[in-house]
């Protein structure tokens, strides 16, 4: 899916998609966990599956090396989905390890997750995530 880099943000920051997420997924990488989880959340409603299996750490259960599978999962799931919301609950920043609990709002319901980031080589890669009630 395209969208206009005046546009707002997927992520609902309230901020234009060039001025928050669009850096990100043009390869700039995120300083911390917390805007690499908004900028994950932007690509999943934008279809950008090269970039979610970019920030995805090898650990996750998602992660494979069937590269087209992988992509055509994430891009079903990315077309068969509105996104409607991010809320974020929490953040706890740390050097190398980092969580953000939020809320996920999409036209099935409601996703409540608190994620697990890992930094490696510099880079912020989501590594887990634990449902929450």
């Amino acid at each position: 899916m395209k969208i206009s880099s005046n546009a707002p943000c997927p992520c609902h920051s309230g901020k234009k998609y060039k001025q928050c997420c669009q850096p990100y997924h043009k390869g700039i990488l995120p300083a911390d966990a917390l805007k690499l989880m908004r900028s994950r959340y932007s690509a999943f409603a934008l279809g950008a599956a090269d970039y979610i299996m970019a920030t995805t750490h090898p650990n996750n259960p998602d992660y494979t090396e069937d590269k087209e599978s992988w992509r055509q999962s994430i891009l079903s799931f990315s077309n068969g989905t509105r996104f409607l919301g991010l809320k974020i609950h929490d953040f706890i920043d740390g050097s190398e390890e980092a969580f953000v609990t939020f809320e996920a709002l999409f036209d099935s319901g409601i996703l409540k997750e608190k994620s697990r980031f890992l930094k490696e080589g510099g880079k912020w890669l989501y590594e887990s995530g634990e449902f929450k009630e």
